[in-house]
């Protein structure tokens, strides 16, 4: 049987030895169920639509529809599942289309077992997991581009969350914005919450994507 408060996993991935992997690790945890699994981007739009799951390991590349198409086609619905894409780092523009597209975070195919699991887990509290290398090759993206334009909405940010917002967008954790600021964490969290809110964005990676755009943060500079 199924714990009420199980975290319902969705495997998109088209190479079967792969899911076979993650099913494995996933259903070894007393509070885990992979109620699905698909070989291309098609099928994990079927799959999560009928199985209503909390969280879908996305694979970029797939046959039919890829990853970014069915995460964009999965988000676009109500009350969607959250999204973590996994990836090998072999494409810097992947990385960053799919934080466009509202993607909750990022594992590494070849992250250890205990990695992710804490990620899905992370991603199932409300969190963006954000590993620092990802952070580090979206931020090398916008190197050379044009000055961004700061959107309107912006200035109805305190300068105490522009601070976090900036923060927040190096991948710092709660505990470290808390650290560096000389406040709690309840303090940061209500100042992400009120971040997000005002920015009319979903989670902490939309704000990565939005921090960087709108220029509160910029390639190379420290934090």
């Amino acid at each position: 049987m199924e714990p009420r408060d199980a975290i319902r996993v969705v495997i998109a991935d088209d190479q079967a030895m792969v899911r076979a992997g993650l099913r494995m690790v996933l259903e070894s945890e007393a509070d885990m169920r992979v109620v699905g699994e698909a070989g291309d981007g098609v099928d994990a739009v079927a799959v999560a639509r009928r199985t209503a799951p909390d969280i879908v390991l996305m694979d970029i590349q797939m046959p039919r529809m890829d990853g970014l198409a069915a995460t964009t086609e999965l988000l676009s619905r109500p009350s969607p599942p959250k999204v973590i894409v996994l990836t090998t780092f072999d494409s810097d523009d992947n990385l960053y289309a799919a934080l466009r597209a509202g993607v909750s975070g990022f594992l590494l195919k070849v992250s250890p077992p205990e990695q992710l699991v804490d990620g899905v887990r992370v991603v199932a509290a409300g969190e963006a997991l954000l590993d620092p290398a990802v952070t580090t090759r979206v931020i090398a993206s916008f190197a050379g581009r044009r000055d961004p334009v700061p959107p309107p909405r912006l200035g109805l940010l305190t300068p105490r969350e522009l601070e976090v917002l900036g923060l927040l967008a190096r991948g710092h954790s709660n505990a470290e914005i808390a650290r560096t600021l000389f406040v709690g964490e309840a303090t940061v969290k209500t100042h992400v919450a009120r971040v997000l809110m005002k920015l009319h964005l979903r989670d902490r990676a939309q704000a990565v994507v939005f921090a960087y755009e709108a220029g509160v943060v910029r390639p190379g500079a420290s934090g």
